[in-house]
């Protein structure tokens, strides 16, 4: 096939929004985004060129406008010149236009929910963070570094919607350091949790004090309310359940579950074992182009991690004989038909709402076409079975949607049966039914198919499940869009699935977090049907440190080392220190580290000249190794170029109870190096917290250190991948994949406390 011309003249135009090269031709060449790009650039008047940031936006509006909704367009882009929409209030733009498609729009009354011309300034929200922290100023001196930081970041942007999260999060941060000063010691100690009580919401049970509670509570209805089923069926569906809730979690298996599955899973298997009923754990499997059995262990895998116990595992291609079934019952009743245009054609037909000349096919002519189908006389993409809707309906997913296609690929389940496929639309709400699904709980993008989805249940006669939507996760400095973690993989930005840096549940596992941490985060946010909320990434970040805090061994690791000698230890002998695993719970028990005359410290916590505010090592200055003795600095060898390359003390082995600072160390008996190990220090995968369409342009080069030849303590000897540890002073680590009997890896799972140069990526 010869390459597509590309309009010269369409990359010029969509150039003058500023969109790159790459991107103008990708545009162009894409026949239905180059269309609407057209029509949105002339509805806002900027043929000859805008701004880029108002390009970018008007750029997202061709690509994710309703649909539904285009009469209201060009208002939208009129605000978007005068640069009254920005990407914080963007989605509730959307969001507002799709639920008033089929009205006349109240310009006055979107501008004011959707925060149109708002500009909070870095002043507005000082003035706010310094509001909440006067208010709440007596807890946060108690509670000090263990305040739930959270909870300000969400009161704070609730006060001032439209505001950057950035600005907020760096505001929130200067407060509290201005009114408690550095952390402490005590700082440290864990923070004291609650004894669960009965949730209200549909999440788990578990509440950890000092976290910010759902702002919505959400009550679904019970099965027996559910009017919208005939007496009858409504009674043979209580008959089957006993009246239990019945929920299911169905993932697409064609590819790696993400933290935003984490969510959906939270809800579906914790709501149904909060009101002891039943979740399936069921695969919506109905592209066999795209899944394999890869994903479907790996989504087992996840969910079983994750501590969610399936009543049963389904698969939607298991109902693929009742599907049929129902499919030719749908055109016996006149409510579908074989339709042989294209797919542009049909897309076509839909956008401008005219039937497609195959609509009005006999029953029976549609019934011999759809066995046709199935015998395979078809070639792919030469017929579909269409659902008879409303052609002229303003939800575009009640005009003739596609039911069932041709595809001649493997199975992984049902393996070669089937020729023909039941598409998503058509399937979901059918095995739903089947399956006597209590309540159908899906995200808010999914709530414009709630239409289409009750017309087939209710066409065909069947049991109604209660639809409801909610939010989905969102979270700043990364994607979960499995089309975005793929261009990552593709584009070698990141190794694999479970790079670290990635969104992916593979991902977060092997980096260290632990599935408590991560359904902790899903009970912090609880559940809304606000869709512009982003959570901050560093609230997933506090969930993990206070579930590792009390779990994770403590060792120490030098991560930059320079080399100490005890010129008064014996020379040849060593000795064991005893250390507790948790400082700050003795039933966790203890452990030993080797101290012998060599050892190794940080070179941060070593400095020529000494300060006030300085509390590591110096020429003449005395600190603690912790959890062993006093040593004092006598000597500093340096190399020709300056640098330092040895340090001579001296210890007190008395100890005497002078109140120095305290640095960790590590050693080894006596004539023996220190194991060395790798360390990957993990940051943000991207620069800013909030991503547009330029996403690719904003991935972080640093996300990644590697440092080859850190010196442990013998405390990780023989530890295994997934084993975590905190190293002193330092943060939390996990042992990785890679390690091998030659060398240990370990990746930082999360900083002690949130890292200063983070503030660069905000």
């Amino acid at each position: 096939m010869p390459p597509k011309v590309v309009s010269e003249e369409l990359v010029n135009l969509f150039s003058n929004l500023g969109l790159d090269s790459a991107k103008a031709k990708e545009a162009a060449a894409n026949a239905n985004l180059s269309v609407q790009l057209k029509d949105v650039i002339s509805e806002a008047g900027v043929e000859s060129g805008c701004d880029k940031a108002v390009g970018i936006i008007l750029y997202t509006i061709a690509t994710k406008y309703p649909q539904n909704a285009i009469r209201h367009r060009p208002t939208l882009c009129k605000y978007i010149v005068k640069k009254e929409v920005s990407n914080i209030n963007l989605q509730a733009c959307l969001d507002y236009l799709r639920r008033t498609a089929n009205e006349e729009l109240d310009e006055a009354d979107f501008v004011s929910s959707c925060g149109v011309g708002v500009v909070i300034t870095r002043e507005q929200v000082k003035s706010a963070v310094a509001d909440y922290i006067v208010k709440n100023k007596d807890e946060i001196v108690e509670k000090r570094y263990q305040f739930p930081i959270g909870s300000a970041l969400t009161d704070v942007k609730n006060t001032l919607k439209w505001a950057n999260t950035k600005d907020i999060k760096e505001e929130v941060d200067e407060a509290i350091l201005a009114l408690l000063g550095p952390k402490t010691d005590a700082d440290k100690a864990p923070a004291p949790k609650v004894k669960a009580t009965p949730a209200t919401t549909a999440t788990a049970a578990a509440v950890v004090e000092e976290k910010p509670k759902a702002k919505e509570e959400i009550r679904f209805p019970d099965p027996s309310d559910n009017i919208q089923n005939t007496p009858k069926l409504l009674k043979d569906h209580l008959s089957t359940t006993g009246g239990k809730i019945v929920t299911r979690f169905p993932p697409e298996p064609n590819g790696y579950l993400h933290i935003g599955h984490a969510k959906a899973m939270h809800l579906d298997f914790g709501y149904a074992k909060k009101n002891g009923g039943k979740c399936y754990l069921r695969f919506d499997d109905t592209n066999p182009e795209k899944e394999n059995q890869e994903y479907i262990d790996s989504i087992i895998d996840s969910v079983k991690w994750l501590g969610h116990e399936p009543c049963e595992i389904t698969y939607s291609s298991q109902y693929f004989d009742q599907l049929y079934d129902l499919a030719i019952e749908l055109i016996k009743r006149g409510f579908a038909y074989v339709c042989q245009q294209t797919g542009a054609e049909m897309k076509q037909g839909r956008e401008l709402m005219t039937d497609s000349p195959y609509r009005n096919r006999s029953v029976e002519e549609n019934l011999q076409l759809f066995d046709d189908m199935r015998k395979g006389k078809f070639e792919e993409g030469k017929a579909v079975l269409r659902m008879k809707g409303d052609m002229k309906h303003p939800n575009p997913c009640m005009r003739d949607l596609v039911a069932y296609r041709i595809k001649y690929h493997h199975h992984p389940v049902s393996g070669d049966k089937w020729c023909i496929y039941p598409s998503y639309d058509y399937t979901h709400c059918l095995v739903d039914s089947i399956e006597n699904i209590t309540h159908s709980l899906c995200t808010l993008e999914f709530e414009i198919r709630r239409l289409s989805y009750n017309w087939l249940i209710d066409v065909l006669g069947l049991y109604r499940p209660v639809v409801w939507e909610y939010a989905r996760l969102n979270l700043t400095h990364t994607v979960l869009s499995k089309r975005k973690i793929i261009t990552l993989v593709q584009q070698g930005f990141v190794k694999g699935w479970d790079d670290p840096r990635l969104s992916t549940l593979n991902a977060f596992r092997r980096k260290g977090y632990t599935p408590e941490a991560i359904n902790s985060l899903c009970e912090t946010i609880g559940v809304t049907r606000t869709n512009n909320t982003t959570i901050p990434y560093e609230l997933l970040e506090l969930c993990c440190r206070q579930d590792l805090d009390s779990k994770a061994t403590r060792a120490m690791v030098v991560l930059d080392p320079i080399k100490v000698v005890i010129t008064n230890y014996p020379e040849g002998q060593s000795e064991e220190i005893t250390v507790p695993n948790i400082p700050s719970n003795p039933s966790m028990g203890t452990h030993k580290v080797d101290l012998s005359r060599e050892l190794y410290i940080e070179r941060s916590d070593f400095r020529m000249v000494d300060s006030k505010d300085y509390f590591g090592l110096a020429p003449n200055k005395e600190i603690l190794l912790k959890y062993a003795y006093n040593i004092k600095c006598n000597e500093v060898i340096s190399d020709a170029n300056g640098n330092v390359t040895e340090l001579r003390v001296t210890y007190d082995k008395d100890n005497s109870n002078k109140k120095v600072k305290t640095i960790h160390w590590v050693s080894s008996a006596a004539g023996q190096k220190p194991t060395a190990v790798e360390v990957r220090l993990y940051d943000h995968l991207f620069k800013e917290s909030e991503l547009g369409d330029d996403w690719l342009d904003h991935v972080n080069p640093d996300s990644l250190k590697i440092i080859d030849n850190a010196f442990a303590d013998k405390t990780v000897l023989n530890s295994k991948e997934y084993d975590r540890f905190q190293f002193e002073r330092t943060g939390y680590f996990c042992v990785d994949k890679d390690t091998t009997s030659d060398k240990l890896v370990f990746n930082r799972t999360v900083s002690l406390k949130e890292n200063k140069e983070k503030k660069n990526l905000k």
